[in-house]
Formats: structure tokens, C-alpha cells, sequence
């Protein structure tokens, strides 16, 4: 388990369990590992998920975006949902934005 430190300075943990989750679902992040954990420590974009949950957005490359799915429990505790590869960003309110 690693862990990565959110905007907010909480720290994030990717279990191992969610990173099998990762890939099983989107085989084309298998090499992506240090680069969620980055996406969570540097984003260009964080949008607002469901029930509370962060996405943090990092670009790739052009039309290419890794989208971080994380939650923030508490000031000392987090955990990545989930991660994947989109074309586009949603239009969703921006939360924080790279300047």
C-alpha cells in the first residue's frame, strides 16, 4: 500500500485491493501505478464525485486525462476509489484548478 498527499494534505492510500480493482476494470492502466498517486499529489483539475468523493484530474497528453476517483475521510485518512483514462472532462463544477 502506498499512500499519496491530497491537495487538502490528507493522506490518500491506495490499497493494493483497489489497485487489482483498477486494472481488472481498465487493463489499460497497468503501468499507470505512479502515476495515480501522482494525479492524487498534483492534479491540473479537481472535480466534485458522488457522495462526497474527489476527482482529481491529470493530462496526459492531448484529449487524454487520467480521472482519480478518491474519498477524504477525515484530516488523516483517504482511499482511491477508482481510476481511469477518459478523452474528455466532464462538465462538472471545477473545485480547484491548476493556475
Amino acid at each position: 500500500m502506498d499512500r499519496a498527499i491530497s491537495r487538502n494534505g490528507v493522506p490518500i492510500r491506495l490499497t493494493e485491493e483497489r489497485w487489482l480493482h483498477i486494472v481488472e476494470n481498465h487493463d489499460d492502466l497497468a503501468g499507470y501505478y505512479d502515476t495515480v498517486l501522482d494525479a492524487v499529489e498534483d492534479p491540473d483539475l479537481i472535480l466534485p464525485g458522488y457522495r462526497g468523493a474527489l476527482i482529481a484530474v491529470k493530462e496526459l497528453a492531448r484529449r487524454r486525462y487520467l480521472a482519480v476517483v478518491y474519498r477524504e475521510l477525515s484530516k488523516n485518512d483517504g482511499f482511491v476509489i477508482t481510476a481511469y483514462i477518459t478523452s474528455k472532462v466532464t462538465k462538472r463544477p471545477v473545485i480547484w484548478r491548476r493556475r
